[in-house]
């Protein structure tokens, strides 16, 4: 399960966005019929997935120590800060007006790809943003090696 490429989208008067219509072929596979969105813990925008990497996200954190400021930290920001935002018939979600301001969003959302995740962004930060990133993974592709079994 990939989500992969980039698309922008308008987001119409009442907060409604479609999901690309490759993201939602990925989503079929899932028992809930929608999104999961929170807010970046990186950059100023919204990270989303299905439910089931939230699942993943979840067990995860259970295995820290119950009582620590750490998973109380991670429990509160991403699954209390999680919201469920459902797909209508037309393949649209409704983004909720604090993710509206987490990510600056206008009248226009653009959707990347981050494999088992994507992000949401306000189209023009995006530009800013994957300008840094392209110096980032050009100054460290060495880093980036391939398994020789691949």
């Amino acid at each position: 399960m990939l989500f992969l490429s980039t698309f922008t989208n308008k987001i119409d008067k009442k907060g409604r966005v479609s999901v690309p219509s490759q993201y939602r072929n990925v989503l079929r596979t899932e028992q809930f019929n929608g999104i999961v969105a929170y807010s970046s813990f990186i950059n100023e925008c919204v990270e989303a997935c299905g439910m089931s990497r939230v699942e993943k996200l979840s067990e995860t954190i259970d295995q820290l120590d119950p009582y620590s400021e750490e998973r109380d930290a991670f429990a509160t920001t991403i699954l209390g800060g999680s919201f469920q935002l459902p797909l209508d018939a037309d393949g649209r979600i409704i983004l909720p007006a604090e993710m509206i301001e987490v990510a600056k969003l206008q009248d226009r959302a653009l959707f990347i790809g981050k494999g088992a995740t994507f992000e949401i962004w306000e189209p023009e930060n995006f530009k800013e943003y994957f300008s840094k990133a392209k110096e980032v993974a050009k100054s460290e592709r060495a880093k980036l090696k391939f398994n020789r079994e691949i």
